[in-house]
């Protein structure tokens, strides 16, 4: 790097073949230069393939991050947001060329103006801030009793929850079993593209994440573009919800039934049933959460010892994703029937949901199904396996019978369970 010129700091490379223009960033790697471009998109050049590269130097003033000023209106319901970490919460630093969270109610404006014509924020809570895939329980159980406090204040009228969107599903799903006597909206949305992009997602998911945090739907809710284009949104239960694809901004899709809700930027169509409002109400928050539980994949070959560690290390439950209506190996070698048993007969919970994601299991079909639920295997239906996973590892916090346990695996506690699958419910 040429002396003088360091990250931050906007310059002109040429290479032998193009001149490139963009803001140093910091590059984890020695032999690379990260600049940020014009555009928002970042791009790396090999130090060996630079001829020359000049720092810019110029007059303008450096951008900021601010809102649209309008003169505010009165009597907006006010909504409380919290800060989590994630793409949605960080910001272009136009110092650094890195990003900055947000922090303050005028950054959250400041991505999405329209929110002031919605609602006014009355808070912005920042509980921790950290990558979605570092997440675990002690973060759901925080962020529950968070909402309780905001959700028994009279001045919230709902929440708005800004997380990265890889486990942005597990965190609906426990704070959809932690949150009892839910009173109002608690929304959680996200961006899978950064604010300083031009496809970012995050004005009009917060647009209409506000949409809802006002409306009558007491229930907790993924709220996310419904399509590629910035048309409208879904509002997804929390418990019926998967992230399905890497990188589109329609990622996360209603898993066996129809979303409660389409959102545009000035209204709300509901399309199902759902919790009421009702401010009378007191949230009881029963944040809980037992660790020793595993979430595993059968699949052709899988051998059935692996079962012989979550005993040997005392897991209390198991959630297996089965094949088809809900089958494993039960013949041959390599049959997981017989170590099954016995994990179930040394007291650990093993529950089936169904790798195929969509559809119900039965385990009545096929003989081999009736094998696995003779053992005590508990079918659960149409339940998504990491709503399983969640649900397990709440219960298993909370009530120390294990009969009790397994009976409420099987009742429909928060939405989890579809009773009746249509064929409208498949890739919504």
């Amino acid at each position: 790097m040429k002396k003088g010129i360091k990250e931050g700091k906007k310059v002109k490379i040429t290479t032998a073949t193009e001149e490139i223009q963009g803001t140093i960033l910091h590059s984890y790697d020695p032999k690379i230069i990260l600049l940020k471009l014009t555009s928002g998109y970042n791009i790396g050049i090999e130090k060996n393939k630079i001829k020359k590269i000049q720092e810019i130097k110029t007059k303008e003033k450096k951008q900021e991050f601010k809102a649209k000023t309008k003169k505010p209106k009165t009597n907006l319901p006010g909504i409380a947001i919290i800060v989590t970490g994630g793409t949605i919460t960080s910001r272009i630093d136009y110092e650094t060329g890195g990003v900055k969270p947000l922090t303050k109610p005028e950054d959250i404006i400041a991505l999405a103006p329209k929110i002031q014509e919605i609602a006014k924020i009355t808070i912005i809570e920042k509980p921790f801030l950290v990558a979605s895939e570092n997440l675990n329980s002690k973060h759901w159980i925080a962020l529950a009793k968070l909402c309780e406090k905001l959700l028994n204040k009279k001045e919230n009228k709902g929440i708005i929850i800004l997380q990265g969107t890889d486990i942005l599903h597990y965190t609906a799903a426990a704070l959809s079993f932690m949150l009892k006597d839910l009173n109002k909206p608690v929304v959680l949305t996200y961006s899978q593209r950064s604010i300083d992009r031009g496809s970012t997602d995050a004005l009009l998911n917060l647009t209409c994440a506000a949409q809802v945090a006002i409306s009558d739907i007491a229930e907790v809710m993924l709220v996310g573009h419904a399509t590629t284009n910035d048309n409208f949104c879904f509002a997804l239960r929390g418990t019926k919800t998967r992230k399905m694809h890497t990188s589109r901004r329609d990622t996360f899709r209603p898993i066996n039934t129809k979303p409660i809700a389409t959102i545009w930027e000035d209204k709300i169509e509901k399309h199902s049933t759902y919790k009421k409002r009702d401010e009378k109400k007191k949230v009881n928050c029963q944040a809980t959460f037992d660790n020793k539980i595993a979430l595993i994949k059968w699949y052709p070959n899988s051998l059935p010892d692996i079962l012989d560690f979550y005993k040997k290390q005392k897991y209390k439950g198991l959630i297996i994703e089965a094949t088809g209506l809900g089958h494993v190996a039960t013949e041959e070698k390599n049959s997981w029937l017989e170590p099954i048993k016995k994990l179930i007969k040394s007291g650990i919970i093993v529950c089936f949901a169904p790798q195929t994601i969509y559809g119900t299991l039965d385990p009545l079909v096929y003989a081999p199904g009736r094998k696995l639920k003779d053992a005590g295997v508990i079918f659960l239906k149409d339940m998504l396996p990491e709503t399983a996973y969640i649900k397990l590892g709440w219960l298993l916090g909370k009530e120390k019978n294990k009969n009790k346990v397994k009976e409420l695996m099987t009742k429909n506690l928060a939405g989890e369970f579809n009773p009746k699958l249509s064929v409208g419910d498949f890739l919504v």
